[in-house]
């Protein structure tokens, strides 16, 4: 049920990419935003944090650099600030997962509880995450608008300039027609609606994969385009997640087989056994420990979860600590190494800018400092509050 919800969600994801949706979205934006450089720059971040937080936009926002570097260029920044604005930014929202499938809502269910527990916090983490981003994205910005030598990749700057160069080729196609206004209003209700079902309906993944694949066939009518290629985009929307399936499924075979070989009770009697002393506090910072150094072997959030949760979630029962902060603690410890893994997706994006991953490790330390900072800090308190 999960592998099926994860196909239908790639291939709405498919169906809303083709119809051009997305690059129409922010390619109205910069308008919208011209002569106020850093408000483009604001308002292309706020979108793509909140596309991660809402299902995970990392892999797709790919498609967002050839519209966005150009302007950014334009308007006098860098390389650091285009990758901060769209990978960085769709990072964080991920980070602070609401209601992210292949974070919050697929470790909930790993966990053996519901996503919609501890989405308060969640959504609390994510505001003030954002904040703190955006802000730290603006200082930066300034300073590299002020003085271009401020610049951590100016050494790159020339190459990265004429890679990049604005070509206003294709602004037709990216028109923000009323049609592709309303399949974006469509496929954010798709979330509202996930939500509305669980809570107040009793849906699971079953019902939610098929929440959105009527939302998908909805798209598909609206957005005038012909058959073919509105299914072929679901199909290949789809088709693009078929590794993330297989993790899942592969991940719950090995589950299977260390809970039938009673494997996993042996881990989790001599984990008990570990923590049985252990203060609560204590217990969820080194679970933020261990997703964080996990995050490093395991660079796939949907896979992590699937394969970890079911060993590590029950060992909170052992110490009196909720589910869903274990949840949280996955969030965050897993996110502060995928924003430095070179086992991640931060290298395909710093190899497609061709941008110095030494660069790029000056910029996203002070983030790292501040998620292990914060996110322990709020987990504590989650501990504290709850005992």
């Amino acid at each position: 049920d999960v592998m099926v919800f994860i196909l239908c969600l790639g291939g709405l994801i498919g169906v809303v990419k083709v119809t051009g949706a997305f690059e129409s979205g922010l390619s109205a934006l910069t308008k919208k935003t011209k002569g106020r450089e850093f408000l483009l720059v604001f308002g292309g971040s706020v979108f793509m944090i909140f596309g991660g937080t809402m299902c995970g936009l990392e892999e797709e926002a790919v498609a967002f650099y050839p519209i966005l570097a150009p302007i950014f260029i334009a308007l006098g920044y860098d390389s650091i600030v285009v990758v901060g604005a769209i990978f960085m930014a769709g990072s964080i929202g991920t980070t602070f997962s609401t209601v992210n499938p292949f974070s919050a809502v697929i470790a909930s269910n790993a966990a053996g509880t519901v996503f919609t527990e501890g989405i308060a916090v969640r959504a609390f983490a994510l505001v003030v995450g954002a904040i703190v981003f955006l802000l730290y994205l603006h200082w930066y910005a300034k300073k590299v608008k002020a003085d271009p030598k401020f610049s951590y990749s100016y050494e790159d700057r020339e190459k990265f300039n004429a890679q990049w160069e604005l070509d206003e080729s294709g602004a037709a196609a990216r028109e923000f027609s009323l049609r592709k206004k309303i399949v974006l209003v469509i496929f954010v209700a798709a979330f509202i609606i996930m939500i509305v079902g669980v809570m107040n309906l009793g849906w699971w993944f079953p019902q939610m994969a098929a929440s959105f694949l009527t939302v998908a066939i909805i798209c598909m009518f609206l957005c005038g385009l012909d058959e073919k290629t509105v299914t072929e985009a679901f199909i290949n929307g789809a088709s693009s997640l078929v590794g993330v399936s297989l993790i899942i499924g592969l991940a719950r075979g090995v589950n299977l087989i260390m809970e039938n070989g009673l494997i996993s009770d042996t881990l989790l009697y001599w984990a008990s056994n570990a923590v049985a002393g252990m203060s609560g506090p204590l217990f969820i910072l080194m679970m933020m420990v261990m997703f964080f150094l996990l995050g490093f072997i395991v660079p796939s959030s949907s896979g992590l979860a699937v394969l970890a949760m079911p060993i590590l979630a029950p060992l909170a029962d052992t110490v009196g600590i909720d589910r869903s902060i274990v949840v949280s603690a996955y969030n965050w410890g897993q996110y502060a190494m995928l924003y430095l893994a070179p086992t991640g997706l931060v290298m395909a994006t710093l190899t497609m800018l061709d941008m110095k991953y030494s660069h790029w490790v000056k910029f996203v330390l002070p983030m790292v400092g501040f998620l292990f900072v914060f996110g322990g800090a709020l987990l504590v308190i989650q501990v504290m509050v709850g005992a």
